[in-house]
């Protein structure tokens, strides 16, 4: 290709190139060599796009609430989803095969719709998040804390690796997005084409507000210079240079929040029953193949690390090599019949081959290597041995390719040893259909590995696999690992805010949060008010009407021997403290008899309900449901109804009440405690 062009750059809401760079990084196609594209970043104004992030950025982003925020993250798949074949073509040149496409751009996509879910199901429509339950701070309930998250006040700094180009930027940005944090990407350099064309496709959408993504194409060397402790790094790529970043000044001084995740010498342990002749051993197998030949061996999660029972090394071996002899043609990924692309680079291709060198002058045996093409950035899919298993090349050294080793223990104790001497993973497998060999071993390596997947006979068709990390789940793990984690869920959301301890009263606490506390003030009314005109039952209120601290109080009903036997009678609940006076006395918790807890709340309903059709739709269920005084016959109850958290939903004409349930009895003591969750019309 004449005159490559530049990868550009998204900086402070324009596309930008440097006019006549000095010198630039030339980046080929790894399956031809032709050079395809060039990167410079020279005078690009990094702080600038930060100032940039921090004002219109942040100002923009904070306009909406999280499920609104969440929402355009799920628009934001479904645009993408229509583009991705475009992303497919441009992926080819780095070497990816369509199997490849499947895992980083489907699987992008995939976790933004994941995250734009659990945004708006799990976490409220506002911009604060109350996390774990509320603490007296004093006797009469006046003086109360609670912890909130908020989000960070700057910039999410993205740094990706080469091998996922798409996967690795969406996976950081959807939560921060989400969190309410604008972003700059800073891609590898060598595969940053890829992630230019999808983020050119985000903005062009129109969906994303100003200021909330930008890019850099190429070397950001002072990128942490500019930021503090208002700012979030998020990095993937190599230990060493993960070291390097968390030395830097801004994160030692001025308090960058830095998490990492890198490259480690992830396991896969075969249990003592795993014979040749058991789907767990063919299970194994084939995992091992995947994680080895899927991206190129280029994946942080792959399997470097073969642990087998003694005397097994060699049948493992063999059936890993049949089946890459059978399954596996490395070349050029548009050629017909390729199952295998090249790495990244020409330059990762030499340091490939280096890191085999370095295993097998270190005592390792290469006991099986295929065929790849001499030109291009191929490498071919290769296994060694070890004779002594605690070999430290074996536990330090990685082969970022389609390498593996292949190592035996003597007993289950010292796989568990062998899999921690990596210092610290992203994920282990442990493939056993023994339970009680599954349990010691997955609790002895634990403590080294974010994650662990348990492979056997049951899970082998539907697991998602060793190497796949999924969005519900935590990705990350310990020491060589890079200490941080990402994913997870909403957990990852709450990675760009800041939680904060808050204390104060409660009308304070429900004003700041928007959700009612006890003690609040509230606006009551009682059956007879309503009957009589002088207040409108909560029920009766749209989302539109309703206001947190609205509240229904109930009159008191009373409970009689008759209610609590026909009750068990009607639903075969014949507990003995509720239908036996002599045993039910006998017990320290009991008076006498008494009536059954799934009576009581039967009878708060019916005590605060407004039958009649209207605004609210449907009762979907309680949550943290306690019975604290129990109530035995002749004594009475009453319920207290008060609407907690309103929570609209953005996709529908309704949206979610929580309300908060109190039944005291006669004597004003509290019988349960619960919340109600329904369904209210918006008008």
């Amino acid at each position: 290709m004449s005159n490559p062009a530049l990868v550009p750059s998204f900086i402070k809401g324009q596309w930008w190139t440097p006019s006549n760079p000095a010198k630039v990084n030339e980046i080929q196609d790894t399956s031809t060599g032709e050079t395809i594209f060039t990167a410079s970043t020279e005078g690009i104004d990094t702080p600038g796009a930060i100032d940039y992030a921090r004002q219109t950025g942040q100002q923009n982003l904070g306009q909406f609430t999280i499920h609104e925020r969440a929402l355009k993250i799920k628009e934001l798949a479904i645009y993408l989803n229509e583009h991705k074949q475009e992303l497919y073509d441009i992926s080819f040149s780095a070497g990816s095969t369509q199997r490849d496409h499947y895992i980083d751009i489907d699987g992008g996509i995939g976790t933004l719709f994941t995250f734009s879910s659990k945004g708006r199901r799990e976490l409220p429509n506002s911009n604060v998040i109350i996390d774990g339950a509320t603490e007296p701070l004093s006797k009469d309930g006046s003086f109360i804390g609670e912890h909130i998250y908020t989000r960070l006040p700057g910039v999410a700094v993205e740094i990706n690796a080469f091998n996922f180009p798409v996967w690795g930027m969406l996976e950081k940005f959807a939560p921060a997005f989400i969190a309410g944090m604008p972003s700059i990407v800073k891609p590898a350099t060598a595969t940053g084409y890829v992630t230019e064309r999808c983020v050119r496709f985000m903005l062009d959408s129109g969906i994303l507000p100003e200021g909330s993504l930008q890019l850099i194409s190429g070397s950001a060397r002072d990128l942490l210079d500019y930021l503090d402790y208002r700012d979030h790094v998020a990095f993937t790529g190599s230990a060493d240079t993960a070291q390097s970043l968390r030395a830097h000044p801004s994160v030692q001084q001025k308090g960058v929040r830095f998490t990492a995740e890198t490259d480690s010498l992830n396991a896969a342990i075969l249990g003592p029953d795993a014979r040749p002749d058991t789907p767990e051993f063919a299970a194994f197998i084939k995992s091992v193949f995947v994680e080895i030949t899927a991206k190129a061996g280029q994946k942080c999660t792959a399997i470097r690390r073969v642990i087998v029972p003694a005397g097994l090394r060699d049948e493992v071996v063999a059936a890993i090599a049949e089946t890459v002899e059978k399954k596996v043609t490395v070349g050029d990924p548009r050629a017909e019949g390729t199952t295998t692309g090249s790495l990244a680079s020409f330059e990762q291709r030499g340091e490939v081959s280096s890191s085999v060198e370095k295993l097998a002058a270190a005592g390792g045996t290469i006991a099986y290597q295929g065929t790849a093409p001499t030109a291009g950035a191929f490498y071919p899919v290769t296994i060694l041995t070890f004779d002594d298993p605690r070999n430290a090349a074996v536990h330090s050294v990685e082969a970022f390719g389609s390498v593996t080793s292949v190592i035996e223990y003597s007993s289950v104790e010292e796989a568990i040893e062998l899999a921690a001497l990596g210092e610290g993973s992203l994920v282990a497998t442990v493939c056993t259909d023994d339970r009680d060999v599954a349990r010691q071993v997955v609790l002895g390596i634990s403590a080294h590995h974010g994650r662990v997947l348990v492979l056997n006979r049951e899970d082998a068709k539907t697991s998602t696999g060793h190497g796949s990390p999924v969005p519900h789940l935590v990705h990350g793990g310990p020491g060589r690992a890079g200490g941080g984690e990402e994913l997870g869920g909403v957990r990852a959301v709450k990675h760009y805010m800041q939680r904060t301890a808050i204390q104060g009263s409660p009308n304070m606490l429900t004003a700041i949060t928007g959700v009612w506390h006890q003690g609040a003030d509230a606006n009551t009314v009682t059956r007879a008010s309503v009957d009589g005109g002088q207040g409108v039952h909560p029920f009766r209120k749209s989302l539109a009407e309703l206001r947190v601290g609205d509240q229904f109080a109930s009159g008191l009903r009373m409970v009689t021997l008759e209610d609590i036997t026909a009750f068990a009678d009607s639903t075969g609940d014949q507990f003995y403290a509720h239908t036996d006076e002599e045993a039910a006395t006998a017990n320290p918790f009991f008076p006498r008899r008494v009536a059954h807890g799934y009576l009581l709340v039967s009878w708060a309903a019916g005590l605060f309900v407004d039958a009649a059709p209207g605004p609210v739709l449907a009762n979907y269920g309680l949550e943290n449901l306690r019975f604290i005084t129990p109530v035995t016959y002749d004594d009475s109850i009453r319920v207290t109804l008060t609407a907690k958290k309103i929570t609209p939903r953005v996709t529908d004409d309704y949206g979610e009440v929580a309300w908060d349930a109190v039944l005291h009895n006669q004597n004003d003591e509290i019988v349960a405690t619960y919340d109600v969750l329904t369904l209210v019309e918006k008008d």
